[in-house]
């Protein structure tokens, strides 16, 4: 006989019956949560699944008897949405990542040369079929527009794309140089105890630099901006980790524990790009600008901390 399932808030939490006892964490999400074994795997994998407040990504964990299993319930909706559910998913967090296929790309700033557009969450930038890249090229109908740059899966915001292969390689070249302006919004675990910090260290071998500032705070959360001077793989997540402030919802770089039931309910990494600014590279002396607001999630995040309305 299997024990109630209860939603606590935002997520769904059961706890493990005695005849459930030696099954995998992923038989019994795809049991309870009525999914195919490949979408309670890709949740386990995209780091949504936590075992008695422990977030767990091993699939075959065996469970105990009185085990509690909690998994935000936006995931296992987004799970649920997938077509085909016993098709594998394109990667590690598909089943937290609505269909681009059905989503109208917000366009933010548009040039002759370039569009900067609003990445919406659980969205790969290019480079896939269900890509922001992708949907844009249909929205537009410009087959060679083409991203300059990427945002994480489940960041959001500003995201720079040219409309040919040579506006791509200018906006590139640009790139490379510290003249593109890069300002991010976070909220982080724990009361960030400096208004201002940079945090300059190397990641991978190269210098990395973020220039943090703190917006707000509350005992458990803070909200912060985050200007980059350079765009390292996962620099924010990675730096304000390395400081003991990580971006909540991080399953990679972020707590591997929850006391706090909140931290539950956080469905992604709350990341994002509030703005983009560099030279047009295409038009001597303009300037290309983006502005993306706060999306619902993030607010409802703020909110949830006491840091919002």
């Amino acid at each position: 006989m299997q024990a109630p399932r209860a939603s606590r808030g935002n997520v769904e939490a059961f706890a493990v019956a005695k005849s459930e006892a030696g099954k995998s964490l992923q038989d019994l999400l795809a049991a309870r949560c009525g999914l195919s074994r490949r979408a309670a795997k890709a949740i386990i994998d995209g780091r949504s699944a936590w075992v008695n407040r422990k977030c767990v990504w091993i699939a075959h964990h065996a469970l105990r008897t009185g085990d509690v299993v909690e998994v935000p319930r936006a995931v296992v909706s987004a799970a649920k949405r997938q077509p085909g559910s016993a098709k594998p998913a394109a990667a590690a967090q598909d089943a937290a990542a609505p269909s681009l296929e059905l989503r109208h790309v917000r366009v933010l700033a548009e040039t002759p040369d370039f569009v900067i557009v609003d990445k919406p969450a659980g969205a790969v930038s290019c480079a896939d079929p269900k890509s922001v890249e992708m949907a844009l090229r249909l929205q537009l109908k410009i087959p060679t527009l083409e991203a300059v740059h990427r945002l994480d899966r489940d960041t959001t915001g500003c995201l720079l794309f040219a409309k040919t292969h040579t506006a791509f390689l200018a906006a590139v070249e640009t790139f490379k140089t510290r003249r593109v302006l890069k300002t991010y919004a976070a909220i982080c675990a724990g009361k960030f105890p400096f208004p201002h910090q940079t945090i300059n260290q190397e990641l991978d071998g190269k210098p990395a630099v973020s220039h943090v500032s703190r917006e707000a705070a509350s005992p458990d959360a803070s909200f912060l901006r985050v200007r980059i001077e350079t765009g390292r793989t996962n620099q924010i997540r990675r730096h304000l980790a390395s400081v003991r402030f990580p971006v909540l919802g991080d399953r990679t770089f972020g707590l591997k524990s929850a006391r706090d039931p909140r931290l539950l309910q956080v469905p992604r990494q709350m990341l994002h790009a509030a703005t983009l600014e560099l030279p047009d590279p295409m038009v001597k002396g303009a300037t290309l600008k983006g502005h993306s607001p706060l999306p619902a999630d993030f607010r409802a995040c703020l909110k949830l901390f006491g840091m919002g309305k």
